[in-house]
C-alpha cells in the first residue's frame, strides 16, 4: 500500500507546485498595490496636516510616510553575497547610494560623513529627511529609476522599483515640495535598530456592500410586517422601495464623492507639475541668458586682445626697421673709417701746399674786398682816386 500512496502523493505535489505559485505571485501583486495605495493615502495626508500645523519628526503622519517609504524602496531588495556564499540582508541606502551618485549637487557624501549615524538603514533615515527638506525627493526617485541597470543589480523581479508603478510613485511624491519639513537629524527617528510599522488603522474605511443592504431591505420589512396588524403589503413595499431608492442615493453620493476628491488630487497633482515645469524652464531661460551674456563679453575680450596685439606688432616692427637703419648706418661709418685710415701720411706730406692755396685763396678774397672797397671810396671823393700810387708814372 505504502508503493502506491507514493506516486499519488508526488503527483499531488506537482499539482500543488503550479497552485503555490500562482498564490505568491497574487500575494506579490496584492502586496504591491497596498504599499502604492497607502503611499498615496499617506502624503494626502500629509498635505492636508501641512496646512494647519509643521510637519516634523514628531507628526504621527509623517512617521506612517517614512515607514512606508522604507518598506516600498525595500520591497524584494536582493541580498549581498558575502565571500563564503552567504547572503546578508540590504538596506535601500545602499542602492540610493549606487543610483543617485551623479545627482547635481546631492547629498549623499554630506550623508555619509555624519558622525552620530553608524548603520546603514540609519543613513537611509537620514537621506530621507534630508531630501524632503530640499524638496527633491521626487528628482532622487526619478534619477534612480533611470538607472536601470543598478535597479536590476539590487531588486528581484517583481519589485515595484521596476515595475511601471514607480514611475506613478515618483510623480505622487512630487506634491510633497510644497510643504515645508523641519527635521533634527539627531533624534530618535534614525535608530537603525527600529524596525519600520505600518499603521494601517488610518486609512480604513467601513463601506455597506451589497449584501448588507439586502440584509437591511429584508430586516425592515419583517419590522414593518410584524410591528402593527392594521399595514398592508403596499405599505410594506413602499417602506422597501423607499429604502432602496435612499440606499441607492447614498451609494451614488459616495462615488461621486470620490471622483470628486480623485479630480481634486489630480488637480493638485497637475497644478505641481506645472509650477515644477515653469520652474525649470525659467531656470533654464536664465542659464541660456547668462551664457549668452558670458559669450558676447568673451567675443568682446577676444577683439580688444586682437587690437592690443595687432599694435603690438605693428610697434615691433617700426623698431625693426630703426634697428635695421641704425646697423646699416653703423656700417657705412664703420667703411668710412676704414678707408680714411691709410691717407693719413699723405695728408701729412700735403700740408703746405693746401695751406699755400689756402693762403692764396684768402688773399684773393682780400684783394676782392679791398678793391671795392677802393672802389666805394672813389666814388666819394675823386682827387684821391688821383693820387693814388696806380696812375703815376714809374
Amino acid at each position: 500500500p505504502a508503493t502506491d500512496s507514493s506516486p499519488g502523493m508526488a503527483s499531488l505535489g506537482v499539482g500543488l507546485h503550479p497552485v503555490r505559485k500562482r498564490v505568491a505571485g497574487r500575494s506579490a501583486v496584492v502586496e504591491r498595490k497596498n504599499l502604492l495605495t497607502v503611499c498615496r493615502f499617506s502624503v494626502k495626508t500629509l498635505l492636508d496636516h501641512s496646512c494647519f500645523e509643521t510637519i516634523d519628526d514628531s507628526s504621527p503622519e509623517f512617521v506612517n510616510f517614512v515607514s512606508i517609504l522604507e518598506h516600498i524602496l525595500s520591497h524584494r531588495l536582493k541580498g549581498q553575497m558575502s565571500w563564503f556564499g552567504y547572503e546578508t540582508p540590504r538596506s535601500f541606502w545602499d542602492y540610493i547610494k549606487a543610483a543617485c551618485s551623479k545627482v547635481p549637487h546631492n547629498c549623499i557624501r554630506s550623508i555619509e560623513s555624519m558622525e552620530n549615524v553608524r548603520s546603514s538603514r540609519a543613513k537611509g533615515r537620514a537621506w530621507i529627511r534630508v531630501v524632503l527638506m530640499e524638496k527633491r525627493l521626487s528628482e532622487y526617485i526619478t534619477f534612480a529609476l533611470r538607472d536601470f541597470r543598478a535597479s536590476r543589480r539590487f531588486y528581484e523581479d517583481g519589485a515595484i522599483m521596476l515595475g511601471e508603478e514607480a514611475g506613478l510613485l515618483a510623480d505622487t511624491l512630487i506634491g510633497l515640495n510644497t510643504i515645508d519639513f523641519s527635521f533634527c537629524l539627531k533624534g530618535e527617528g534614525l535608530d537603525g535598530s527600529c524596525p519600520a510599522v505600518i499603521d494601517y488603522t488610518p486609512y480604513l474605511k467601513f463601506t455597506q456592500s451589497a449584501d448588507s443592504i439586502s440584509s437591511d431591505e429584508e430586516e425592515m420589512r419583517t419590522l414593518g410586517s410584524s410591528g402593527s396588524e392594521s399595514s398592508t403589503p403596499d405599505k410594506t413595499a413602499t417602506a422597501a422601495s423607499i429604502f432602496t431608492e435612499q440606499s441607492n442615493l447614498v451609494s451614488k453620493c459616495k462615488r461621486f464623492e470620490q471622483k470628486y476628491r480623485m479630480a481634486l488630487e489630480q488637480k493638485g497633482y497637475l497644478e505641481e507639475l506645472v509650477r515644477l515645469r515653469e520652474a525649470q524652464l525659467s531656470e533654464a531661460v536664465s542659464q541660456s541668458k547668462a551664457l549668452q551674456q558670458s559669450l558676447a563679453d568673451t567675443h568682446l575680450s577676444h577683439t580688444l586682445e586682437k587690437e592690443q596685439l595687432e599694435y603690438i606688432i605693428l610697434e615691433l616692427q617700426d623698431q625693426l626697421k630703426s634697428f635695421q637703419s641704425l646697423e646699416q648706418l653703423s656700417a657705412d661709418m664703420s667703411i668710412s673709417q676704414n678707408s680714411l685710415e691709410p691717407s693719413n701720411m699723405l695728408s701729412k706730406e700735403e700740408t703746405p701746399s693746401l695751406r699755400g692755396l689756402c693762403g692764396s685763396l684768402t688773399s684773393v678774397t682780400s684783394y676782392k674786398s679791398l678793391a671795392s672797397l677802393r672802389s666805394n671810396e672813389c666814388l666819394a671823393s675823386p682827387t684821391t682816386e688821383v693820387s693814388s700810387p696806380s696812375f703815376t708814372p714809374s
